[in-house]
């Protein structure tokens, strides 16, 4: 599992450790890793130009350490000073080691003509508010194209809310130490921390607040059958989706639906949408008995009755597209909602700007509000149940943005949820599945919906043995 934790815990483990560690030596472990990320990127240290833009914080003084080590294997590194509180010991040293440390301000600009290999963005420490200082941008300014490297976190983005407000680094690698931050995860914000390595810097840690499913965690939660299983103990998911004018949603829900990962798939709709879902689907079987529901896509106006008739059988449902629309209150059942960020907004009243600027702050509204996981689809997909646990996808690519695509989510999240797993475990594992296939699928180029489940079977093929 990839967990990412709060700024409060990180600071508490930390002052742990350092009442156990001598002066500085966790500083010096971060440093270290740090060091080695950015001679990876570099491909080598001799003779690359490397810049460090050092505020006041701890972070700072890691970027100021990084660059003693990196002096010592040759680079050519140089500190731009945003703040006059820069760590001090951090400047001695790099100075010591042949490195040059000059004071930046907007008004004398760039104290340097010689453009540097790498930037090294020790501004903002994780403890940062709001967005940057003019210094700071008019620095980021003056080295615009230069591959960055972040200290811990981009400076200027919201560490533990994934937001982002007023000006904020775009990195191409972000090091961090000890975990992940929950802005790693968490979109808009982790769409500019580039790759993310972790350094292990010795920490102990209490249970995260957001994670993110790994394939050993996925291939742990998967239900499998056991040796006596038959097709109704592994569950029976039914879909109402689809209609006359949207017979696809129908044919693609059940695709979802209809991956192996239950015993059985039921459709319940449209007579003519049946008759296509049958052709395409021989192993579907009609009206009956079902663990849970998949409903609302393509299902226009009969979605609200849809979704009336599923709750009434009392068993978990999932609740997609026009089906949301009709969601005002609790449902009275175990259920997940797949919304958009433009249908989670209809939902909550709000614009579809302000959830997609504040994405996890809408989803957990949302959750507690109707007592519901809430799978909030997006490029870092979010799940959240009503307690507040937050999970997010990482697997997919942007050729996942087509036409029909949630349609199969649907269905999947349905089968897992039908094969016994409860709704948060159904939507992350489902989501990370979903993601997972479409890079199969993809292969680096464009795929549409009803590849994604044809690679369903190969994906879970893949998962790591259980133990």
């Amino acid at each position: 599992m990839r967990s990412a934790h709060t700024v409060e815990q990180v600071r508490e483990a930390e002052a742990a450790l350092m009442a156990r560690l001598p002066d500085g030596a966790l500083m010096q472990r971060a440093a270290a890793g740090l060091a080695y990320a950015v001679i990876d990127l570099l491909g080598s240290a001799y003779g690359r130009r490397v810049l460090l833009l050092v505020g006041s914080g701890d972070n700072g003084g890691d970027a100021l350490y990084a660059g003693v080590l990196l002096a010592r294997r040759g680079c050519q590194v140089e500190a731009w000073l945003l703040s006059d509180r820069a760590h001090e010991a951090g400047v001695a040293a790099l100075r010591a080691a042949g490195g040059r440390v000059v004071r930046f301000s907007v008004r004398q600009g760039a104290p340097s003509t010689t453009r540097p290999d790498v930037v090294v963005d020790g501004i903002v420490g994780i403890g940062g508010r709001g967005g940057l200082r003019a210094d700071a941008v008019a620095a980021l300014r003056a080295v615009r194209g230069v591959p960055v490297v972040a200290v811990d976190t981009p400076s200027g983005i919201g560490v533990d809310t994934g937001e982002l407000e007023g000006e904020h680094v775009c990195a191409d690698v972000t090091v961090t130490f000890g975990t992940h931050k929950i802005a790693h995860l968490v979109d808009p914000a982790a769409a500019v921390c580039g790759a993310v390595h972790l350094v292990d810097i010795g920490l102990d840690l209490p249970p995260a607040p957001v994670e993110a499913l790994q394939p050993e965690d996925v291939a742990a939660l998967l239900p499998r059958p056991r040796p006596d299983a038959h097709k109704y103990t592994r569950g029976v998911v039914g879909v109402r989706c689809g209609s006359a004018a949207y017979p696809g949603a129908g044919l693609l829900s059940v695709a979802g639906a209809a991956t192996g990962l239950c015993g059985m798939v039921r459709y319940v709709g449209d007579r003519a949408v049946a008759d296509r879902v049958r052709e395409a689907h021989p192993e579907v079987v009609g009206e009956g008995r079902v663990q849970a529901w998949v409903v609302g896509s393509g299902g226009g106006e009969h979605a609200g009755r849809e979704l009336t008739d599923a709750v009434e059988d009392g068993v978990p449902v999932v609740v997609d597209a026009d089906a949301l629309a009709h969601v005002r209150r609790r449902l009275g059942v175990p259920g997940v909602l797949t919304p958009h960020a433009g249908e989670l907004a209809a939902m909550l009243g709000t614009a579809r700007a302000e959830v997609e600027a504040r994405p996890l702050r809408h989803a957990r509204r949302a959750a507690d509000e109707l007592d519901a996981v809430v799978l909030l689809k997006g490029r870092h997909t979010l799940v959240v149940e009503p307690a507040g646990r937050v999970r997010a996808t990482t697997t997919g690519v942007p050729w996942l943005a087509t036409a029909g695509a949630g349609d199969v989510l649907g269905g999947l999240v349905g089968a897992l949820l039908a094969a016994g797993l409860d709704p948060f475990d159904a939507a992350s594992v489902g989501s990370w599945l979903h993601g997972a296939a479409a890079t199969l699928a993809s292969g680096g180029g464009p795929i549409v919906a009803s590849e994604v489940a044809r690679h369903v079977a190969a994906v879970v093929r893949e998962l790591p043995s259980r133990v």
